[in-house]
């Protein structure tokens, strides 16, 4: 039997009033109905990411690198996934600055492994974020999947419990799914059999 590929969904803004848990808790759900996937929920609103970084890289430190003791579940997490579900809102036609310092923090965690991107926001719905988050997730030798979901002017978008009450965004998450299980399984193998060289 196939061990489930491991999928850490990971809700990017710490604002007050923020709308990403309910974008991440219902990514999640998706992701579970997905099936084959077990689904790790990360809200970096509950670690310790501090934006002064040592003088020493990530990747050049390695496993000695110093983290504050309050990241170390974090850390954990990122290490332990096949692939991540990213759930960003879009701030000044980027990214929040929470989440640049959850990537800063950490260099193998994300390497030759596949991500998703989810956003949200405005009249773009987030898409200028996703497209510099791309950027760096490729430097980081992570894998951005092709497939991708926004919701632009995601208030006007949820029910009264609100939830997406968009019958289309589910069909777009499941395509999305699609294709970070396949990277998963094939770069989760690619990894098992040798070293990632990067």
């Amino acid at each position: 039997m196939n061990t489930p590929l491991r999928i850490a969904v990971i809700t990017a803004s710490v604002r007050e009033g923020r709308g990403g848990p309910i974008f991440g808790s219902w990514m999640a759900e998706q992701a579970e109905a997905y099936g084959g996937l077990e689904v790790d929920l990360v809200d970096l609103v509950d670690h310790e990411i501090p934006l002064s970084l040592p003088a020493e890289s990530p990747k050049a430190a390695g496993a000695d690198y110093p983290r504050p003791e309050g990241q170390s579940d974090l850390t954990v997490a990122l290490e332990a996934a096949d692939g991540f579900v990213i759930v960003t809102p879009e701030y000044n036609h980027s990214y929040p600055a929470s989440l640049k310092s959850a990537l800063d923090w950490h260099f193998t965690q994300w390497q030759a492994k596949p991500v998703a991107l989810v956003s949200y926001g405005g009249d773009s719905g987030g898409r200028h974020a996703a497209l510099h988050l791309e950027n760096v997730l490729t430097e980081l030798h992570a894998h951005p999947v092709q497939a991708r979901l926004a919701f632009p002017r995601y208030w006007e978008r949820l029910d009264e419990d609100g939830r997406p009450n968009d019958p289309e965004s589910a069909v777009y998450a499941k395509a999305m799914l699609a294709q970070l299980s396949w990277w998963g399984e094939v770069l989760k193998a690619a990894r098992g059999e040798t070293p990632y060289p990067g």
